[in-house]
C-alpha cells in the first residue's frame, strides 16, 4: 500500500525537484523496503534515516502533552517484524531544515499539507530554526520528503552525524547594526556542503551559525561548533571587502564550552574553503569512539586554537581546487529578499499622517505592537513577530499564515531560535489591517522576546531523552508570569527564561537568565520530578556567557522560585544592575540561601502532587520504599554521601566565584569522590574514602554491572569521573576547572539517577 502511494508521490514531485536530492530519496526508499525485508540490519538503516530526518520519539497514544489544548490522534499498530528497528512501530520524529529559517509561502502550505495528512497537525519550531512534526510512521517518510523535495525542502542531514541545519540572524538584511546581510552566505553554505564528501566521516554533528553583529543574540555563534560574524574591512585599494570572524569549538550539551576565535577575519573569497578545510580536520582528527568526546569542542580543546589553525593550513595544501569557492559568491550588492510592495516617496510622506484605524489606539493592539513589531532599518517598513507559544502551531494557522504573507509580504518569513515566525517588509501603515488578519487566526499573542515568552525542547513529550516534563512546565511557567504584579515592569519583562528536559540544552537553558532542565531526586522510596536551575546566563552578545547551575528543586515548585527571583531582583537591584550584575553583586550562595526552601519535599501522604510531573496524571516513579521507624526517618549513608557530595559541588562553584581555580578543581573532584562513595555504601557500607577503594568498588558495583550507564548519558558522566581520578593534582585555571565543575556536577546527577534505579530493582524484589 504504502509503496503505491510512494510511487505516485515520486512520479508527481520528482520533475519539480533538484535531481541529485531526487537520486538520494531513491537510495533511501530502497534501504527503507531492504530493512524491512530484513536484508540490511538495523543499525546501518538507522544512520540513514537518521540523516534523512527521521528520529524515533516517545509513544504516548498519538498525543502531546503541552498544557494547551490540542489534537490526538491513535494510529494502527502495524505486524512488529523481530529485528526491525522500532520506528516501524511507533511514529517518529521527522526535522525539516529551513536554512537560516527561511521560508515562503509555498513551503508553509507544502509544510502544512504534510503534518496535517502524516501527522496530527501540529508544527513545532525549534531552537535550530528547524520544523518539527511528531508522530509520522516511516511507511509514510519516502512520499512526505518528495513533497517537501518539490518545494525547495530537503530533511537531508537535519539529524546524524552531519552538518545540521545551518542557522542565521532571522532580520539579516532589515536590521541596523549588521554588517551586511548573511543570508545569502548562509543559503551558499548549506548548498556547498549537503550531501558534501568532505563532510561525511564525522563522529558527531556539526552546528554552523551566522551573525550579522557582535554585539546582539541573533545568531548564538559563541555556541556552535563553528561560528561566522559578518565583517568588513579596508582593503589596500580602499575598497571595502566582506568577511567573517570565525569563532570554533562552542557547544552547549551536558558540558558547554564558549567558541575561541578562530581568525579575526576570513575574506568572504576564503570563507567556503576554509570551512571545508575545518570539516576536513574534524573528520580526520575528531573521536569517532567515544561518542561523548566526538564534537570539535573536544579537538579543539586537545589541539588548541594554534594546533588547529596550523592543521587547517596543512589542509590547504591538499585540497583540490574547487571552482564553487568562487562562482557560489554572491554580488556585493545582492539582498535575498525584497519588499512585496516598494515605497514611492509619496506613500512614504502619508506614512507620517495619522492613522484612520481606531484600533490603533486600543490596548490590545498597543501591547502587541509594543513588544512584536519592530522597526527596519528601511524606512516605512517593519517586522512583526509571530509569538508561537512552546513553538507550535496548527497545519491551519500556518496555511492561512501563508495567505496573509501573500497579500502583505511575500515569502520574506524566517523561523527564529526562540520558536517564533518573523514576518519582514510589512508596511508601517499596514500593521493595524495584519493585525486584524493575525488576530482571526489566533496569531496575535503579545508579548513576544519578554520573560513569558518561554524557548522550551519537547521534553518528555515526544522525547526518548527527556526527564522532566519541559514544555508543560514552560506553559504553567507562562500563565503564571503573565498574571504576575511585576510582569510589566521593564527590569522584569525583559528577563529571558529557558527550560530543557534534560541536561542535553535543547532548550538553551545556559543561555538564559534564568534557565531549569530536567532531572530527578530520590526521595522516601520515590523518584520526584526536580528541574536544576541555572542562573546568570547571557542571551546577548552572540551567547557570551553560561550561567551554571544553583541547585535541584521539585518540579511542583518552580512557580514559586521564579516568584522569589523577580520579587528579589526587583526590589534589591541597584539602578544600574542588570540580572547578571544582580547575581553577581548578591552572590550564588546568599541566592542558594534564599531559594533553599523550596528544595523542601514534603512526605507522600501530605501532599501527592509533588509525585507526579506537570501535565501528568501518573505517578512519577514506583511504590513507596518503605516508613521511617521509631519517630525519625531512617537515613542511609547513600542519602548523606550523595547529600555531601551536593554539598561540594556547590562549594565549587563558589570557589570559581571566588577566582579560586584550583580550589574549584580539587573540590569538583571531592564531590565525584562522594558521590562514587556513597553509591558504593548501597552494597559495601565500610567503603573508605580512599580514591583508589572507591574507584576499584565503584567499577566493579556499577561500571562493570551496568547500573550508572542510563540512557541519559551515564557512560560519559562516569568517564569524566575517571578521568578526574587519573588527573588528580593537576593545575587548573578558570577554563578549566569550570569544565571539571560541569563535569562534577552531570557526575554527581548520575549517581542520583543510579540510586533512584537502585531504590526501584529493591522495591521490585520485595
Amino acid at each position: 500500500m504504502f509503496e503505491q502511494a510512494n510511487l505516485y508521490w515520486k512520479n508527481k514531485c520528482e520533475p519539480l525537484m533538484d535531481p541529485q536530492w531526487s537520486q538520494h530519496m531513491d537510495a533511501y526508499e530502497k534501504e527503507l523496503l531492504l530493512s524491512r525485508q530484513g536484508v540490511i540490519e538495523e543499525k546501518v538503516f538507522a544512520e540513514t534515516r537518521l540523516r534523512m530526518g527521521a528520529y524515533g520519539q516517545r509513544y504516548d497514544n498519538g498525543s502531546r502533552h503541552s498544557g494547551q489544548e490540542q489534537k490526538s490522534i491513535a494510529f494502527p499498530e502495524p505486524q512488529i517484524k523481530k529485528g526491525v528497528d522500532t520506528f516501524y512501530h511507533a511514529p517518529g520524529m521527522i526535522r525539516i531544515k529551513m536554512p537560516f529559517g527561511r521560508l515562503t509561502t509555498e513551503q508553509m502550505r507544502v509544510c502544512a499539507d504534510i503534518c496535517e495528512e502524516y501527522s496530527d497537525g501540529i508544527l513545532h519550531i525549534t531552537t535550530r530554526q528547524d520544523i518539527q512534526v511528531h508522530f509520522v510512521h516511516i511507511d509514510d517518510t519516502p512520499a512526505l520528503f518528495r513533497r517537501l523535495g518539490a518545494a525547495g525542502i530537503t530533511t537531508q542531514e537535519a539529524c546524524g552525524n552531519s552538518v545540521r541545519n545551518i542557522t542565521g540572524c532571522p532580520v539579516a538584511g532589515v536590521c541596523a547594526t549588521e554588517a551586511f546581510d548573511i543570508s545569502v552566505y548562509a543559503d551558499v553554505l548549506f548548498r556547498f556542503l549537503l550531501g558534501h564528501p568532505d563532510a561525511q566521516d564525522f563522529g558527531r554533528k556539526f552546528k554552523i551559525a551566522f551573525s550579522g553583529c557582535t554585539d546582539k543574540p541573533c545568531g548564538l555563534t559563541n555556541m556552535h561548533d563553528l561560528g561566522l560574524i559578518a565583517k568588513t574591512r579596508t582593503g589596500a585599494n580602499g575598497q571595502v571587502e566582506r568577511g567573517f570572524t570565525f569563532v570554533v569549538g562552542g557547544g552547549l550539551g551536558a558540558v558547554p564550552y564558549n567558541a575561541q576565535v578562530f581568525s579575526e577575519f576570513v575574506p568572504d573569497t576564503e570563507f567556503l574553503r576554509t570551512i571545508q578545510a575545518i570539516c576536513r580536520v574534524y573528520a580526520r582528527l575528531g573521536e569517532k569512539k567515544k561518542r561523548h568526546m566526538a564534537r570539535i569542542k573536544f579537538l579543539v580543546a586537545k589541539l588548541g586554537v594554534e594546533g588547529l589553525k596550523a592543521e587547517v593550513e596543512q589542509e590547504f595544501k591538499k585540497i583540490e581546487y574547487d571552482p564553487r569557492w568562487e562562482s557560489l559568491l554572491p554580488a556585493p550588492d545582492q539582498s535575498w529578499d525584497q519588499p512585496l510592495h516598494p515605497l514611492t516617496q509619496a506613500s512614504l510622506s502619508s506614512l507620517w499622517s495619522k492613522p484612520s484605524n481606531s484600533l490603533t489606539s486600543s490596548p490590545e493592539y498597543l501591547t502587541w505592537a509594543q513588544h512584536n513589531v519592530q522597526a527596519q532599518c528601511q524606512e516605512g517598513y517593519s517586522l512583526v513577530h509571530i509569538r508561537l507559544p512552546l513553538g507550535d502551531c496548527t497545519s491551519e494557522q500556518l496555511r492561512q499564515l501563508a495567505q496573509v504573507c501573500d497579500h502583505y509580504c511575500g515569502s520574506t518569513v524566517r523561523a527564529t531560535v526562540e520558536q517564533n515566525l518573523v514576518l519582514r517588509w510589512i508596511r508601517t501603515v499596514d500593521l493595524p489591517a495584519m493585525y486584524t488578519d493575525l488576530k482571526t487566526l489566533v496569531l496575535h499573542t503579545p508579548g513576544a522576546l519578554t520573560v513569558s515568552d518561554i524557548t522550551s525542547c519537547p521534553g518528555t513529550d515526544t522525547c526518548k531523552l527527556g526527564i522532566a516534563s519541559s514544555r508543560a512546565l514552560s506553559a504553567v511557567l507562562t500563565k503564571t508570569i503573565e498574571a504576575h504584579p511585576l510582569y510589566n515592569e521593564k527590569p522584569i519583562k525583559s528577563l529571558k527564561i529557558k527550560v530543557s528536559g534534560c541536561f542535553n540544552s535543547c532548550g538553551q537553558h545556559h543561555l538564559a537568565d534564568i534557565g531549569f532542565y530536567g532531572i530527578s531526586r530520590i526521595y522516601d522510596g520515590y523518584t520526584v520530578p526536580h528541574f536544576q536551575l541555572s542562573l546568570g546566563g547571557e542571551f546577548a552578545h552572540n551567547g557570551r556567557t553560561y550561567g551554571l547551575a544553583l541547585g535541584g528543586f521539585p518540579s511542583k515548585a518552580i512557580p514559586r522560585v521564579v516568584d522569589r527571583l523577580f520579587t528579589e531582583y526587583f526590589n534589591m537591584r541597584l539602578p544600574e544592575d542588570d540580572f547578571k550584575s544582580y547575581l553577581d553583586r548578591r552572590g550564588k550562595k546568599e541566592m542558594l540561601a534564599s531559594l533553599k526552601e523550596f528544595m523542601t519535599i514534603p512526605a507522600y501522604a501530605d501532599n501527592k502532587d509533588y509525585y507526579t510531573d506537570w501535565g501528568e496524571v501518573r505517578e512519577f516513579t514506583l511504590k513507596d520504599k518503605g516508613v521511617g521507624e521509631c519517630a525519625g526517618e531512617v537515613v542511609s549513608l547513600t542519602d548523606f554521601g550523595l547529600k555531601r557530595a551536593d554539598r561540594e559541588y556547590f562549594e565549587s562553584q563558589l570557589f570559581l566565584d571566588e577566582n579560586k581555580p584550583q580550589d574549584a578543581g580539587i573540590r569538583a573532584f571531592e564531590s565525584m569522590l562522594h558521590a562514587a562513595q556513597a553509591l558504593c555504601r548501597f552494597y559495601q557500607s565500610d567503603t573508605p574514602e580512599n580514591p583508589e577503594t572507591v574507584l576499584e568498588r565503584f567499577k566493579t558495583h556499577f561500571f562493570d554491572t551496568g547500573l550508572i550507564l542510563d540512557p541519559f548519558g551515564g557512560d560519559r558522566f562516569v568517564q569524566y569521573y575517571f578521568q578526574a581520578h587519573q588527573n588528580r593534582g593537576e593545575a587548573f585555571d578558570l577554563s578549566t576547572a569550570r569544565i571539571r565543575v560541569e563535569e562534577a556536577r552531570l557526575f554527581v546527577e548520575a549517581a542520583h539517577s543510579a540510586y533512584a534505579r537502585l531504590g526501584q530493582l529493591d522495591s521490585a524484589k520485595k
